[in-house]
């Protein structure tokens, strides 16, 4: 049988998976993430704890077909990895570093983009080769898939819908520091932020009660009827079914794969994107399809072991 490793570098812990080639999550782990230095011991860290699960498996080295590795930034097809500023790191190229030092073929990405490419695999993309996962959480990330493949772009920054403009008028600054930025409206911050404002405005409503109001909050009392929370939900949708149709006239996916802690919203989301989606498109995109992602915090890790597939086809 031949194995998988798969590590999703995060700026506190590294999530780590061993796969069979079939895609069967055969064990788990975590270990912490080092940033002192530059991050400059995580790829040996890594790489360390990856020989640890062959030996204490047993397993012969022959039998694994590589180390797929997430990284929280943007990186080339090359595996070149421009900033990385959430541990440190510099330019160097990630997969010719991780496999100098194990020795197997090892293959970088995007974390968005391995997620995306998980979600493809065995998540709520599975049974399409092309996708793009929209994660709707603090703040809006993306990723490309292509005919089974991540699309980063030239300068791996492919996928980051969040920063794609969708209000020439907000006068509000987005953390990269840009206007009008899907984020500021999708995420669950803007989710947040839109009905606290609507609750201002409408004292009489069941979001004007709540302290603090979240993203949660407003679905929650979308869901139980509330006028004012259901106009804060179509507002949401219909400018992030904007942006997916900027998105579809670009790469045509068979299906949007919505992700992040704002997808727990569930049906209501779905249903109402759905609504919005489609009209001002040509007849041949109207018909993509809309899933809630699926895998969890588990996409990393399925989406980087998946990529270790290409070396074998």
């Amino acid at each position: 049988m031949k194995y998988l490793f798969g590590a999703d570098i995060g700026g506190t812990t590294v999530k780590l998976g061993l796969f069979t080639q079939e895609g069967e999550l055969v064990e788990k782990w975590e270990i912490p993430t080092n940033r002192k230095n530059g991050g400059e011991s995580v790829p040996e860290d890594v790489v360390n704890a990856v020989k640890s699960k062959i030996s204490e498996r047993k397993m012969d080295k022959k039998d694994v077909i590589g180390l797929g590795i997430g990284v929280p930034g943007p990186i080339k097809q090359d595996g070149t990895v421009l900033k990385c500023a959430n541990l440190g790191w510099g330019i160097f190229n990630v997969n010719d570093r991780f496999t100098e030092l194990l020795g197997l073929p090892c293959r970088a990405a995007n974390d968005a983009n391995v997620a995306a490419l998980g979600e493809m695999w065995k998540g709520g993309g599975k049974g399409y080769n092309d996708i793009v996962m929209v994660t709707l959480g603090t703040g809006v990330g993306g990723g490309v898939i292509c005919d089974g493949k991540i699309r980063a772009g030239a300068h791996g920054g492919g996928g980051e819908i969040g920063h794609m403009r969708v209000n020439d008028n907000e006068t509000r600054i987005c953390g990269c520091g840009g206007h009008g930025h899907l984020e500021q409206y999708a995420s669950a911050t803007g989710i947040a932020y839109l009905g606290t404002e609507a609750a201002k405005e409408n004292p009489g409503c069941a979001l004007a009660g709540i302290e603090n109001i979240t993203a949660k909050d407003v679905f929650d009392a979308a869901k139980a009827g509330d006028q004012v929370a259901l106009g804060v939900v179509d507002e949401v949708c219909s400018i992030l079914d904007l942006a997916l149709s900027h998105v579809a006239a670009t790469v045509d996916p068979e299906c949007f794969v919505i992700g992040g802690g704002v997808s727990k919203a569930g049906a209501i989301l779905l249903d109402t994107l759905k609504k919005h989606y489609g009209p001002n498109l040509l007849n041949a995109l109207q018909d993509t399809e809309f899933r809630l992602a699926t895998l969890g915090n588990d996409a990393g890790i399925y989406g980087c072991a998946r990529m270790m597939l290409d070396v074998v086809e």
